[in-house]
């Protein structure tokens, strides 16, 4: 854990002093130090946040309740029922001709995408299928598309891959000046988000940013929504509102968003927003004020840097499935740890960019990714401990009322409570609140 709040403290440029206190344990089993790693991201969020209210006051972490917080999508619930999504049939490990492959179907268009290629989406279909096709050729097949899939293969196969290699030559995270601006001092409470982001690694980074206060406004277009279920439990403590980037007068509404905005967080595969202008160069240009991070599947360098991927994938692909596997078949982490490290390390991220732009002036770009999130635990310590049964979550669960009903979710670990349940289209207007 303290490793890997100095490589965040080396990447940032931040130093983050705060001592950290932790009591437990977070349940998080297996051949990788999952757990550490996952604490080291909550951590170094938290000792980034005490560098803006003017820490360093101890950072105290019950490790259970971090270990409930990065599976809060197996707890959240809606007037009492379970809203967890859990996996579709085709998200799942497949056997190939020479190996295994696993596929993400949970979204229609990419069930639609795996389907047209394996001319099925019945379970028994696909896995007749699926033994005629070389792994890594399905997964270009899929790929190509329009759907997403990646080859189980071992640390030693991706490390010596063209994507591999490119990721292994990146650090954890980057941060850097990306324009001249002035000084500025935005608070906490009340820091203005725009979440341009989707699935869990970036919703987790900016429903951290709403723990702290910020008044985080998150754009789904009206093509390929997201999942509302999933929303209950990532977009706590934030509003909700349906754009579309392609239609010009939304676009206007983006823009006079963006120009009182202090940060923005950009989700999608590099490449996806350039048409639309808020990429991050467009943005430098247009409002060099802000505040702008970027996660992403797999890097932004490389053959795979405009690739659709999920946590699940990442894993298959980097070997993380194999090491967590048996010789029968793969296996995967306890929790989805590379989507939320990722999503705590880059609210971290936008929290030392903040603590710099007050400093320094300029704008700030950063960039993170689910793949060198994978290639940092890969190469840290192996901790070949035994799952423990996850603690009781009702202990850990905070009830919020919403127009669907009441929700309950866990709290956030380390920071104050949630304000509010998300606030789900139609019931949120594309404005700022008042500055507190």
């Amino acid at each position: 854990m303290n490793a890997l709040l100095q490589e965040v403290t080396r990447a940032t440029g931040v130093p983050l002093r705060a001592p950290v206190e932790v009591t437990g344990t977070t349940g998080l089993g297996g051949p990788l130090a999952v757990g550490d790693l996952v604490l080291g991201a909550v951590a170094a969020e938290l000792a980034a946040a005490q560098v803006l209210t003017g820490g360093p006051a101890p950072v105290r972490l019950d490790a259970a309740h971090v270990g409930l917080a990065v599976r809060s999508e197996r707890y959240a619930r809606l007037r009492g029922r379970p809203v967890g999504l859990g996996f579709a049939p085709l998200s799942r490990f497949w056997r190939t001709a020479d190996g295994w492959l696993r596929l993400h179907g949970n979204y229609p268009h990419h069930r639609a995408a795996a389907a047209a290629v394996l001319g099925s989406d019945d379970v028994d279909a696909v896995a007749g299928a699926a033994l005629e096709w070389p792994a890594e050729e399905l997964e270009e097949a899929v790929v190509a598309a329009g759907g997403a899939a990646a080859a189980v293969r071992t640390p030693e196969v991706w490390a010596a891959s063209p994507q591999g290699r490119a990721v292994t030559a990146l650090p954890l995270l980057e941060l850097r000046r990306s324009a001249e601006a002035p000084p500025r001092r935005p608070g906490l409470p009340g820091l203005r988000v725009l979440d341009l982001t989707r699935v869990i690694a970036g919703p987790v980074a900016t429903r951290v940013l709403a723990s702290h206060g910020a008044d985080v406004l998150r754009v789904d277009g009206p093509r390929l929504p997201d999942l509302r279920e999933g929303l209950v439990d990532t977009g706590v403590g934030k509003r909700h509102v349906v754009l579309d980037l392609a239609d010009a007068g939304d676009r206007r509404t983006v823009e006079g968003l963006l120009r009182t905005a202090d940060v923005v967080v950009q989700g999608y595969r590099p490449g996806a927003l350039e048409a639309f202008g808020v990429d991050q160069a467009a943005l430098a240009h247009r409002h060099p004020h802000l505040v702008v991070v970027r996660l992403s599947a797999w890097g932004t360098r490389g053959p795979w840097a405009g690739r659709r991927g999920f946590d699940s994938l990442v894993q298959a692909a980097t070997g993380i499935a194999t090491t967590c596997g048996t010789p029968e078949e793969p296996g995967a982490l306890p929790a989805q740890a590379l989507d939320h490290t990722t999503g705590y390390l880059a609210a971290a991220t936008v929290l030392a960019a903040l603590a710099r732009q007050r400093e320094e002036g300029g704008g700030w770009y950063g960039e993170l990714s689910l793949a060198q999130t994978a290639h940092r635990l890969l190469a840290g310590p192996r901790d070949p401990s035994e799952g423990r049964p996850a603690p009781d979550p009702e202990p850990y669960l905070q009830r919020l009322g919403s127009p669907d009903g009441p929700v309950d979710a866990v709290a956030p670990p380390g920071s104050p409570p949630w304000t509010s349940a998300a606030v789900l289209p139609p019931d949120a207007e594309p404005v700022w609140r008042e500055r507190r």
